[in-house]
């Protein structure tokens, strides 16, 4: 799957909150959070079945648009994308900062440590 932009981003967490729907439907989910014309968001939905991110069935005469990729699947992928290029593959720099600035809850702070036991007991071999 090729970049998604921000603007296509957003018509894609429409698509995960619930799908299939149509371009209409799509249309009417952002006209509340965003300005765009209905011509916009038919637009950002053509490029993101061109780039793979979605997929469509026809339905009579309507389009039923779904995602293509999971949203769990293409958070990892840009998660594991901006940690290459900002952190040169290393996790600890972005989580180390974040607790320098105060910016991890005390629910942020026990998930890690959970996440980080399961880690230790499933590579205990490692």
């Amino acid at each position: 799957m090729k970049d998604v932009s921000q603007a296509e981003l957003e018509v894609l967490k429409v698509l995960w909150q619930q799908a299939p729907l149509t371009a209409n439907q799509v249309v009417d989910t952002l006209a509340d959070a965003s300005q765009w014309h209905e011509k916009t968001v038919k637009t950002l939905l053509n490029r993101l079945v061109a780039k793979g991110a979605v997929s469509f069935e026809k339905d009579g005469r309507a389009y039923l648009y779904s995602p293509a990729v999971q949203q769990g699947e293409y958070q990892l992928k840009e998660s594991q994308s901006f940690i290459q290029r900002v952190f040169a593959g290393r996790l600890a720099p972005l989580v180390a900062g974040f607790a320098r600035h105060d910016k991890l809850s005390k629910e942020d702070v026990a998930e890690l440590k959970a996440l980080i036991a399961q880690w230790e007991q499933e590579n205990k071999d490692v």
